[in-house]
């Protein structure tokens, strides 16, 4: 079978868009060997290593305006080169589809990450939003399957955009196979030297906007005195300096921040937390609490939207507005070594669910339903 993927993101993108579109060609290239794999970047710039891409061809625009307007390429002229290419299956790795599609020939799939810009639009900018549905309005009626990443996506694509649930199907997404592994001493002593680390910390792992509410971490952290140090790793925006202002004001200490972390070191940070805390009001799915429990590590994460999908059993769940029950379960954990060895133990279990193979596995059955 010749599959192509929209790999802008794949090469472009070091956030969760970036780490699902890497998996999904990882996975199936590593479970299904037997397919041709067309990988399409709108730019040969890239900050990604093409390490891991080796088997895949990796296509870019061949003409000198497809190169000039390489946004457009990818949006607009894309499927006359699929055509072109013979290829019999292309999956949209991030909420699109080209608007050249459908084409003879040319099956398609496109995975749904989240909807947050229709449920939630005062959180986005005006064209932002309008340029978001624009192209998952297309690709939920244009491509022939749709993949859901979570039970909550998959009903906001039918509460939405009206699309009908036998078109969708709900595949989970994993996770890199990196954090399944546990981290030997040397390895944690570099991150421990490299990081200056606390001997004990909490962590948070996520962009640093109004939507994961990192600010209630801090303030539970104030208010129950809780003397532990946090560590945040996250791309800051705006929202960032808000959290810096409530920690001068309130003179706290033992809160640190770290950018451009290397994924490769993010394993070792997980599995050194005593509690991954993610107190978000809105996800698609929730790929950091999936790294925590693939680390062993305790999570807290929200009531409620698809969290408790990605976090099952074992996760101990929050009103992510409620500073006192956040600050309560923090130390609940904090102080129960037995309910911290259960919680890394059944989590880690639940994270089992979630392998490379599996999902494969139900990516390529839904590639067989379209073909």
């Amino acid at each position: 079978m010749r599959i192509g993927f929209d790999a802008k993101r794949a090469f472009f993108n070091f956030s969760g868009l970036g780490n699902y579109s890497r998996n999904t060609i990882h996975y199936l290239g590593n479970s299904f060997p037997e397919n041709d794999y067309f990988l399409y970047i709108p730019k040969r710039k890239s900050t990604l290593q093409n390490v891991g891409f080796e088997k895949q061809s990796l296509e870019y625009p061949k003409s000198w305006t497809g190169r000039k307007f390489s946004s457009f390429w990818r949006s607009y002229w894309l499927g006359r080169r699929l055509e072109e290419d013979g290829i019999e299956l292309y999956h949209g790795l991030s909420n699109e589809i080209p608007f050249d599609l459908p084409r003879p020939g040319i099956r398609s799939v496109v995975s749904i990450h989240d909807l947050i810009f229709l449920r939630f639009p005062d959180w986005y900018k005006s064209i932002d939003r309008r340029i978001y549905t624009k192209k998952a309005r297309h690709a939920c009626r244009h491509a022939d399957r749709i993949i859901a990443i979570s039970q909550q996506t998959g009903s906001d694509i039918q509460e939405f955009l009206g699309t009908s649930p036998d078109k969708i199907d709900v595949v989970y997404q994993g996770c890199d196979p990196l954090f399944y592994s546990p981290v030997d001493d040397a390895e944690k002593n570099r991150l421990t030297e490299k990081y200056s680390l606390p001997s004990n910390y909490l962590l948070y792992v996520g962009t640093i906007e109004p939507r994961k509410n990192l600010l209630n971490i801090v303030k539970a952290l104030n208010i129950a005195s809780l003397d532990i140090p946090l560590i945040i790793i996250g791309r800051p925006t705006p929202y960032a300096e808000e959290v810096r202002r409530f920690i001068r004001e309130q003179s706290m200490k033992n809160i640190t921040f770290l950018q451009n972390v290397p994924n490769l070191d993010l394993p070792g940070l997980y599995q050194m937390a005593e509690i991954f805390i993610y107190p978000s009001r809105f996800e698609g799915f929730g790929i950091p609490i999936l790294e925590a429990l693939s680390s062993r590590t305790p999570v807290i994460t929200s009531l409620g939207s698809c969290f408790a999908e990605a976090g099952g059993k074992s996760t101990v769940y929050i009103d992510p507005d409620s500073i006192e029950n956040l600050a309560a379960s923090i130390r609940k954990i904090m102080d129960n070594s037995e309910l911290q060895n259960t919680m890394k133990e059944e989590g880690f279990k639940h994270a089992l669910q979630f392998r490379e193979n599996i999902i494969a596995e139900n990516i390529m059955q839904v590639y067989r339903k379209v073909l």
